[in-house]
């Protein structure tokens, strides 16, 4: 895919002025590519909802099989849609549908969010694939159920680090609750998302500074949580890995400003109840970074890691 800048900007901004979202979103001081956007029921709902919280540009988070969908949403709203597949990994012929998803044009693999163990056999089957076929892989590791029968996903992420050495070739993207409880060094399961000042020296932290094959997406409750829970920490956290960072919201809002029931599936997240969590992470990466910086963890490096031109 080629954008010219110029022209795709004029472009976005003529669509916005001409649905009247856009008169409400935020200035923020740079574009922004939102990398973590499950795809809604129609075209009109994906684009409202960016031009509501001011975002140029989405990866959609998708089933494998909704290719026809996808290219629905890209033909309507040209440029500002690129998409990952993902598919239930603990079912036969996996491997052979991501990777014909891949050929149909993802970008990536993912979200990955199974029942399953993070070094288990059916996420290392997708590890692998995900090297082969050269392309990122996002998953959800997530230890502390929020709802009594939700289960845990991709458990066991306090192993993760032989993972990342067994498969220095797999670009891992992580995200969710013990991804992001884990920047801090005290974090025990103990809570989906924990409060406080962050202790310097955790699990996530490391990881990030030692393997430069784990990268991290900052969307959803637990990623602003991170960030927002001890602002002496962000700033410099935001500093040391800036090349391994990428913003995304996994937000459940309608309309870009809350609207709708945002966190319905996720009683413990109910801190961001009501809001738009694109908004509010965008709204904290603003203010602990330099514009430059800010440009940098949301839009530069989506570009680099989707290989497009920036």
């Amino acid at each position: 895919m080629t954008i010219n800048r110029r022209r795709f900007l004029g472009t976005v901004a003529a669509a916005g002025a001409a649905s009247g979202l856009r008169a409400q979103a935020p200035q923020w001081s740079s574009p922004v590519i939102d990398m973590h956007f499950h795809m809604r029921g129609t075209p009109e709902a994906n684009a409202a909802h960016l031009d509501g919280c001011g975002v140029t540009m989405a990866n959609l988070l998708t089933q494998a099989g909704a290719v026809d969908r996808v290219r629905a949403v890209q033909e309507r709203y040209p440029k500002r849609f690129v998409w990952y597949g993902s598919t239930d990994i603990t079912k036969p012929g996996a491997e052979a549908l991501l990777t014909q998803t891949i050929k149909n044009g993802a970008g990536g693999i993912g979200e990955l969010k199974s029942h399953v163990e993070a070094d288990g056999p059916e996420l290392r089957r997708m590890y692998a694939l995900a090297a082969e076929l050269d392309v990122p892989i996002l998953i959800h590791f997530q230890e502390v159920p929020h709802t009594e029968n939700e289960g845990t996903f991709a458990s066991g992420f306090k192993r993760f680090e032989a993972i990342l050495k067994e498969y220095p070739r797999t670009r891992f993207f992580g995200h969710a609750d013990a991804f992001w409880a884990n920047v801090s060094a005290d974090y025990a399961n103990q809570e989906a998302y924990p409060s406080g000042p962050i202790k310097r020296g955790g699990l996530t932290d490391k990881l990030l500074s030692d393997y430069p094959n784990l990268f991290a997406d900052m969307s959803a409750n637990s990623g602003n949580n991170a960030l927002s829970r001890d602002p002496d920490f962000t700033p410099d956290f935001l500093k040391r890995h800036q090349d391994k960072l990428v913003f995304g919201s996994d937000c459940g809002c309608t309309d870009g400003n809350g609207g709708g029931v945002a966190q319905a599936n996720n009683p413990a997240a109910n801190r961001l109840s009501g809001k738009c969590v694109a908004r509010e992470t965008l709204s904290v990466l603003q203010k602990s970074t330099s514009p430059a910086l800010f440009a940098k963890l949301v839009w530069e490096n989506a570009h680099k890691f989707l290989r497009l031109p920036a």
